[in-house]
């Protein structure tokens, strides 16, 4: 048997949305359930977003430090940010991301994987990319604004990302699913075999 995750769409017998905001929404689907069962299901509809695990010669993660609101917490993140754009490339979008958040760039770029964050309540989908061969970025560092305006950034050995979010000290998805990921890929194929950076992705479709 292959592990795979595939499509499938069950009948929806009604939609609304009755809840639109500037980025997501809220809509509400009639499903058809296998019993012939009509259900209600409530969930976020959600562009979809990409996330970046920088990694430096040193072995150092790059990490940034913001306040969510909410969960009343400021958590330690690697760079990330919404596909704004419908059909928006990925790899165009992280690069943005890490220069706007970090002002670097980087030379190599790989998938690391592709992630629903929340698929009993939300359909955000995520890339993670490994970004590699890190340099500073050139031009005037982006304006930042609300949360962005005191985030931190730091360099962290992949180790003790690793500890920490065994240890439950760091609780972004983001972070965890990227660090963990990473590890796992060294103890296998090895980073050179991950996925290249426009690798198709059926839950976000776009053009290279």
């Amino acid at each position: 048997m292959t592990i795979k995750d595939t499509p499938e769409e069950w009948e929806i017998r009604g939609s609304e949305t009755p809840f639109t905001g500037a980025k997501t929404s809220v809509r509400t689907d009639e499903v058809v359930m296998p019993d012939g069962s009509v259900a209600r299901r409530d969930y976020q509809v959600h562009p979809g977003s990409v996330a970046v695990l920088a990694l430096d010669a040193d072995d150092r993660v790059l990490v940034i430090r913001q306040y969510r609101h909410p969960v009343r917490e400021r958590l330690w993140e690697i760079p990330a940010g919404l596909l704004d754009v419908p059909g928006e490339n990925p790899l165009h979008a992280a690069q943005r991301e890490l220069y706007e958040e970090a002002h670097v760039k980087a030379e190599d770029w790989r998938v690391l994987t592709d992630v629903y964050t929340t698929p009993g309540g939300c359909d955000e989908a995520v890339r993670i990319f490994l970004a590699r061969d890190l340099s500073e970025a050139e031009g005037e560092r982006f304006a930042a604004e609300h949360e962005e305006t005191d985030m931190e950034l730091a360099r962290v050995p992949v180790d003790e990302l690793v500890r920490g979010v065994l240890a439950g000290d760091l609780h972004n998805n983001c972070l965890a699913v990227g660090v963990l990921s990473l590890v796992a890929a060294r103890g296998g194929a090895g980073l050179d075999a991950l996925r290249p950076a426009e690798a198709p992705w059926p839950a976000r479709p776009f053009a290279s």
